[in-house]
């Protein structure tokens, strides 16, 4: 357990981050199963309308700094071939 007082704030902060963390990546994971489904099941019309959310999700949790961006484009860019 922390001793000082900026090693007990700094575990606290870590929790909140973790949390937040892992609520984002578990969001992305979440829309990239639902897309990766659609594809799956040829419905293509809709994983194509449902690819800019896809997206968004990426960027955003990117951008958060809970992955890469080049992780994130490299997804988007895997995820955009299954349509094409």
């Amino acid at each position: 357990m922390p001793i000082t007082q900026s090693a007990k704030k700094a575990l606290r902060q870590n929790i909140r981050r973790q949390a937040m963390n892992l609520r984002r990546t578990k969001a992305m994971k979440e829309v990239v199963k639902k897309y990766r489904k659609m594809v799956a099941s040829k419905q293509m019309d809709e994983a194509k309308k449902f690819l800019p959310s896809v997206y968004k999700t990426m960027d955003k949790t990117a951008k958060a700094g809970t992955i890469k961006k080049n992780t994130a484009s490299r997804l988007k860019s895997r995820l955009a071939r299954l349509v094409a």
